[in-house]
């Protein structure tokens, strides 16, 4: 049962990451990212999730130096872009992505989008960064059954996480299945659903009966389905909030509910058919 902010998952290679954390997509770089990060950070988040195309890695930076928080009790998670994808140019990307941070290593690397005929290479590159201990666990994100598995073919290491998009409307229960079987941790992005979901009926009544907002209540279930979470605000109040979830737990009546929201609506782009 996930008791508090700085619970963490295992990662079958022994790494803990933290069950929660702060995503910064679309957080402008400079001062926007930095007040968030630091906001996160005074309120006991210790996971930050970011991305070479956010654009926002300085400002990251910049943050968790000025957060006065050890960098061994902090998670980063930053991911290689597309069009850096290939083997050689990962590996720069990498180099590039740790000067921005202002960091010597990362505790998680990701593959952001499964680019064809490309993203096996990419993963060796990931694999070599892991070897060198660069980076402390490497994964992938919008990665489906297909694409796990062809990478899993003839992968020496696993993947440990796989970020996808993932909340009521779409719960990708095949997915999570074989992940599990596969002993790679789930994570969700957009797990809010761009808001989408905030004035669901549903999710309101389950709220209104713990004193909780919807999306608390969709995060709390995150949790619940052993899914980590990684929400992004600019909002300080709004980040606190966000992760108020520790003090509740939802009934199996209630988690078969949001379950039931399913319609396998993206809001984001479809991983099988994308072009960027």
């Amino acid at each position: 049962m996930v008791k508090s902010l700085t619970d963490s998952t295992t990662l079958h290679n022994g790494v803990k990451m933290p069950w929660f954390g702060l995503g910064v997509f679309k957080v402008e770089e400079g001062q926007e990212v930095v007040n968030s990060v630091k906001a996160a950070i005074k309120a006991g988040y210790r996971s930050i999730d970011t991305a070479a195309i956010y654009g926002n890695e300085e400002g990251v930076g910049q943050a968790i130096k000025e957060s006065g928080v050890a960098r061994e009790d902090l998670f980063i998670t930053t991911k290689v872009w597309n069009a850096d994808q290939g083997y050689e140019s990962t590996l720069q990307a990498f180099e590039t992505s740790l000067q921005k941070l202002g960091l010597e290593y990362l505790d998680l690397y990701l593959v952001h989008w499964p680019v064809k005929g490309k993203y096996k290479e990419t993963w060796k590159a990931l694999e070599k960064l892991y070897k060198d201990g660069r980076v402390r666990a490497i994964g992938v994100s919008n990665f489906q059954v297909h694409h796990l598995e062809d990478v899993l073919a003839d992968a020496e290491i696993k993947p440990m996480v796989n970020q996808v998009e993932y909340h009521p409307r779409l719960t990708q229960t095949e997915l999570q299945s074989f992940c599990k079987e596969q002993g790679i941790q789930l994570e969700a992005w957009s797990p809010l659903m761009q808001g989408e979901l905030l004035d669901n009926l549903t999710l309101q009544e389950i709220g209104e009966k713990y004193n909780k907002s919807v999306a608390q209540v969709i995060l709390r279930w995150d949790l619940q389905n052993e899914v980590v979470t990684i929400p992004k605000s600019i909002k300080e109040h709004r980040i606190i909030e966000n992760a108020s979830i520790f003090d509740f737990e939802l009934t199996k009546e209630d988690m078969e509910k949001i379950d039931a929201l399913n319609e396998d609506r993206r809001v984001g782009p479809d991983p099988d058919n994308f072009d960027f």
